[in-house]
């Protein structure tokens, strides 16, 4: 017997992110991390210096669509508003089970469970 997990969700952002072509996205869809997404980050000479920079890395590997966005980058998520990152790390950690049981209620209800 197989069960199916949900690896996908879809998110909002509060903002959205302005293209260089001034589009707005703000529908996407961020799928479940994986080991391999969180290690090698670290290898990256930029972690390296600046850890804070694995934020980047990570959200780049794992927002599998934003918008009309033919693919997501590093800059893509260096040019996100500061809100907007604020969500997007937040709704990680949400959905990878990364919050405790209260604060994961209260986001339940924002990715539809």
């Amino acid at each position: 017997m197989t069960t199916a997990i949900a690896t996908e969700f879809k998110f909002t952002l509060p903002k959205g992110y302005l293209d260089p072509q001034g589009n707005l996205h703000r529908e996407g869809v961020m799928r479940l991390s994986r080991a391999i997404d969180e290690i090698l980050p670290m290898r990256d000479p930029r972690v390296q210096q600046n850890s804070a920079y694995a934020t980047v890395i990570i959200l780049a590997r794992v927002i599998v669509k934003l918008g009309d966005l033919p693919a997501i980058s590093n800059a893509v998520i260096e040019n996100l508003f500061a809100a907007d990152l604020e969500y997007l790390q937040n709704f990680y950690r949400q959905i990878n089970g990364l919050v405790g049981e209260e604060q994961r209620r209260l986001g339940d209800r924002e990715i539809g469970r």
